[in-house]
């Protein structure tokens, strides 16, 4: 469990013995079935969520009752509502499990002493959040400037393995389109290729 978290950290900072120790003694390890939730919409976000194995999907539902995909998280990466937890407000998001998944609970309380007991990890969750906002920048540039045939083209070199096991209604939410307009890309890339 703490390898794993471990090494995806030391890419980005250094830590000395007592960092790694103090920071895996305060993480929550939760196992998740498909289809279970990490997070629900209308809960107030105590916990940051690490994502050990398999993949979990942020979304929320719109006024349609449709669900709009925000973010997929697979192994690596961080996932939940930045806005609830900083605010402590309810989240207006939904995470769930889309495979069986083991993931790290960071809760707030003790993510703050971690941060004000190690600066590195400043570093590091500044590197991270960066990280994110330039990715979110990016999916928004593509929004505006790509055709759905480029959006899922990017999508697929981004997650080569996610069409395995996520539906497609959640993979053409992602991408702005209608699952229908999906199938016909997917059925005009076979018939030329």
């Amino acid at each position: 469990m703490d390898r794993n978290i471990l090494s995806h950290i030391t890419r980005h900072v250094t830590l000395t013995k007592e960092e790694e120790d103090f920071f895996i003694s305060i993480l929550l390890p939760q196992k998740l079935k498909q289809g279970e939730f990490a997070q629900k919409d209308g809960e107030i976000t105590y916990n940051f969520i690490h994502v050990n194995t398999g993949c979990l999907m942020t979304y929320f539902t719109d006024p349609k009752d449709n669900d709009q995909v925000i973010q997929f998280a697979t192994s690596g990466w961080w996932t939940g509502d930045l806005h609830s937890l900083t605010t402590q407000l309810p989240s207006i998001y939904t995470t769930r499990a889309l495979a069986d998944s083991e993931i790290l609970l960071l809760p707030k309380v003790r993510m703050e002493e971690l941060l004000e007991r190690y600066p590195v990890f400043e570093r590091y969750f500044r590197i991270m959040f960066q990280n994110s906002l330039v990715t979110h920048q990016n999916r928004l540039i593509e929004a505006f400037a790509n055709t759905a045939e480029e959006r899922y083209s990017n999508f697929q070199k981004k997650y080569p393995h996610l069409e395995q096991f996520v539906p497609l209604k959640y993979i053409a939410s992602y991408l702005g389109i209608t699952p229908e307009f999906l199938s016909k890309i997917r059925r005009k890339r076979m018939s030329n290729g």
